[in-house]
């Protein structure tokens, strides 16, 4: 398979992955509809920017040595475990509605969302076992491995901002409804759920 061949291929099968709902997609469509584009634009960023290191990490077979070290993988999935259930337990006990003026304050910076998307991405050490198995049979034998693992890294990223930018746009058209007090407490409710769900998952899974 030439380069171009893998890059298509390799593209059609994260555009799959990256439409499929899971903790990034909770992510920005709660802060998208609660905090505004700006911020949510700063978790987007944050969760590829996470994505285009794990593929330099691939790229340079340091997530390789993460996949084969079952403790250094223990340590890093714990902490992404323990991350995720205190993110999710803070919107699950947050009293919402107009009260919940803190968090609101703090979610406006767009720093704290681009830092937030970061670390969810960086401590999630399935994403680093994804690019090991991924990325290997969609680099041709001939070809730069460390260039083409971030080429095809790169291609996951903009498919993620394609992707981002479809739910940002979503949310602000439905803004006006749903940032109201009552549906900004279930949202807060259900995003909690999520999130501590992911945690867990992440900590018992093998």
């Amino acid at each position: 398979m030439d380069i171009a061949g893998s890059v298509w291929s390799f593209a059609a099968v994260v555009a799959l992955l990256t439409v499929t709902p899971g903790l990034d997609t909770a992510l920005i469509l709660r802060t998208s509809l609660l905090a505004g584009r700006r911020p949510a634009w700063g978790v987007t960023l944050g969760i590829q920017l996470g994505t285009l290191v794990w593929g330099v990490l691939t790229a340079a077979g340091l997530s390789a040595l993460l996949a084969a070290s079952q403790p250094a993988y223990d340590v890093l999935r714990w902490a992404g475990a323990a991350y995720l259930v205190w993110m999710g337990l803070r919107l699950l006990l947050s009293r919402g509605g107009e009260e919940h003026v803190p968090e609101q304050q703090q979610e406006v910076r767009f720093g704290t969302g681009l830092r937030r998307g970061l670390l969810t991405n960086l401590l999630n050490p399935k994403v680093g076992a994804f690019y090991v198995a991924m990325l290997p049979p969609f680099i041709p034998d001939d070809a730069p491995h460390a260039l083409m693992g971030l080429l095809l890294a790169g291609v996951h990223v903009a498919e993620g901002l394609v992707w981002s930018a479809l739910l940002i746009g979503f949310a602000s058209w439905m803004g006006g409804f749903l940032r109201s007090p009552a549906v900004r407490r279930f949202l807060d409710r259900l995003t909690g759920v999520a999130i501590v769900g992911f945690g867990v998952r992440l900590a018992v899974s093998d």
